[in-house]
This record gives structure tokens, C-alpha cells and sequence, in this order.
């Protein structure tokens, strides 16, 4: 197949970079190319350099060509999705759109999701701007057979990043700090929601296997690990991967969006919902898809690799010391 990525190198666009490559499709990037690519590129990868936000530059860049299959990594709101419908109408035999499963509705009514799972979070802005486009796309597809397929992942990462529930604004890596110096680390409510972690070349499995699909046309998926963790479980097994006992600091939902009101989103709109995830549509669509990954082995690699490479390890001081503030005040006061 000819495939175009829109994005191409963040964490979930580069494995799937790498599996569809590794599979033999022809496979196009088109991202700004302003930044240094953070992972390797294969070599076949034809990359386009150009702005998807400048529409009318965009439609000279791309010509008259056509692709099989238009994977968009970085839309993030409708008009976004509407300017793609207007520059692949006709052009491509399928438009793969990366929504996200913090979309369906929050507070759930049952935790076992599927993909007919109402959508509806009205906890955060970014999920109701990934659920606008869904049904924009949606309504393309009626309206002018524009032929959408819609992927939900949830929490997926690399071995680029080691996934905790809180962070500052430049990554996780002071968590790993603060456990190696000692240091308690924040842990939303009792620490106990179940969570689901997805290892993103596992993840790519199940996507590619979409790519060019005929019945996926129209469809929905989300795809994730069938692996649930409590966070305390979650965090502990990092702890194991870096050789240390963590210590948590055991903070309410509530109470650490009152600190830091960029919170509520993630927290109640996100990772302090217990959820699971029945994967039956995408293992039914791609049979090759299983999420053999475990946490605890995905840790370990991701350890590894953050550990040979100084560029993954930036220092967030104030995201330290608001921790510091957080756990002093607890400590203290006991508000949690």
C-alpha cells in the first residue's frame, strides 16, 4: 500500500512508521521537519516537509497524488478534520483518524468499555475537541462517503518515556528522580483505580493491520492492552525497574485540582477512572493483534534506554518543588 503519516514521529506515528515500513507498504511523512527527528526514520521513509495547517501550501506540496491510505496524527480540533476532508476527498482510499479514549463519557456507567460506549467527557477540553472531530468526520462519511476509519488509544507509550500519573509540563522524568533520591512521589486518590498501559509497538500491530482494511471502513476502535494495573501496582513496578522502594504521597482527586487546576482533565477526565477496555472489535478486525507487552517488562526497556540516553533525562525543578509543597502540606495538614 501507499501510505501517508500526517506526523510521523511522535510516540505512536513512529511505531507505526516502523511496522508498516517493516512490512513493505511505501510509506510518506508529511510533518514541518523544523525539529531534529527525536527516532530513527527508516531509510524507504519519503518525507515531505510542509505545514497541514497551511492548507493552500499543503495542496500545492501534494500535487495530484494519491494514497491508498492518509493516517492524520496531529488534528486536534473539527476545523482541522474538516480542512483534511477538503484536501484528501477523493484522494485517498481511506482516512485513519487518532481520536482518544478519554472521549467517552466520564463519570462511566459501566467500566468495561467498548467501542459503543457513549462519547462525552465534560472534564476535559481536549477530549470534547477529539469527540467533535470524530463527528465531523462521521458526518463527512454520510453525507459524501468520505471513507473515515476512527482509532481510540489509550495511555501509550515507548521506551522514549516511563508513564506516571503525574508529571510536570516537560515529561516524567523528575518522578524517576524523585524515587531515586527518596523522595515521596504524588499519587492521585488512594492510588487504586485500575489503569491500562499500552506498549506503542503493540499498539502499531493493531493499527497497520486496519490500513486498507475494506471493513474497517466507517468503523470505530480503540486499541489497548488487556493488562490492568492499579497505579500503586503501576508505580511500585517502576520502582522495581530502577532498583528502588518508592515512597507515595497519597493526594484526592479533588484536592490536587484545587492546586493545580490543569489537573481535572487528566485526573477526573482520564487516569483517576478505573476502566477496562474490551479489545473483541480490533482482535475480530486484526487477528495478528495481541499486546504481549507486560508493564513491568515495558518499564525495565524503557529504564534502559532513558538510563544510556542524557537527552530523555531533563530536569523539571519546578515541577519538583511543587511536589515538595504538595507532600510538606500533607504531611502537615493532612488534606488528602
Amino acid at each position: 500500500m501507499n501510505i501517508l503519516l500526517i506526523g510521523g514521529t511522535g510516540t505512536i506515528s513512529a511505531a507505526v512508521l516502523r511496522r508498516a515500513t517493516s512490512l513493505g507498504h511505501r510509506v510518506s511523512i508529511l510533518n514541518r521537519g523544523q525539529r531534529r527527528p527525536t527516532v530513527p526514520i527508516p531509510a524507504a521513509t519519503e518525507i515531505l516537509h510542509g505545514d497541514i495547517n497551511d492548507e493552500a501550501a499543503t495542496r500545492t506540496l501534494l500535487g495530484d497524488r494519491r494514497w491508498d491510505v492518509v493516517c492524520q496524527f496531529v488534528a486536534y480540533t473539527p476545523d482541522q478534520v474538516e480542512r483534511d476532508v477538503r484536501l484528501f476527498a477523493g484522494r485517498c482510499g481511506q482516512y485513519v483518524f487518532i481520536s482518544s479514549a478519554s472521549s467517552y463519557r466520564k463519570p462511566l456507567l459501566d467500566p468495561v468499555i467498548t467501542e459503543s460506549t457513549p462519547l462525552g467527557n465534560p472534564y476535559w477540553q481536549y477530549s470534547r475537541d477529539k469527540q467533535a472531530c470524530e463527528e465531523s468526520l462521521q458526518k463527512a462519511h454520510r453525507d459524501r462517503a468520505f471513507p473515515i476509519t476512527i482509532v481510540r488509544p489509550s495511555h501509550t507509550y515507548s521506551e522514549r518515556s516511563i508513564p506516571t500519573p503525574l508529571h510536570g509540563r516537560i515529561g516524567s522524568w523528575q518522578v524517576m528522580a524523585r524515587m531515586q533520591a527518596g523522595k515521596p512521589v504524588i499519587v492521585h486518590g488512594d492510588g487504586e483505580s485500575l489503569w491500562t498501559f499500552t506498549w506503542a509497538d503493540d499498539f502499531a500491530v493493531g493499527f497497520v493491520g486496519l490500513l486498507g482494511h475494506p471493513r474497517a471502513i466507517g468503523e470505530a476502535y480503540h486499541i489497548t492492552s488487556d493488562e490492568r494495573l492499579s497505579w500503586n501496582q503501576a508505580l511500585s513496578a517502576i520502582g522495581v525497574a530502577l532498583g528502588v522502594k518508592p515512597t507515595f504521597c497519597h493526594v484526592s482527586s479533588d484536592m490536587l485540582i484545587r492546586l493545580r487546576p490543569d489537573l481535572e482533565g487528566p485526573l477526573l477526565g482520564d487516569k483517576a477512572v478505573s476502566v477496562h477496555f474490551d479489545n473483541t472489535k480490533i482482535k475480530r478486525a486484526v487477528p495478528a493483534f495481541r499486546a504481549d507487552m507486560r508493564f513491568d517488562q515495558g518499564v525495565r526497556l524503557c529504564w534502559q534506554h532513558i538510563a544510556a540516553h542524557p537527552e530523555l533525562q531533563p530536569a523539571d525543578p519546578d515541577f519538583d518543588a511543587w511536589c515538595d509543597r504538595v507532600v510538606a502540606a500533607v504531611e502537615r495538614f493532612g488534606f488528602d
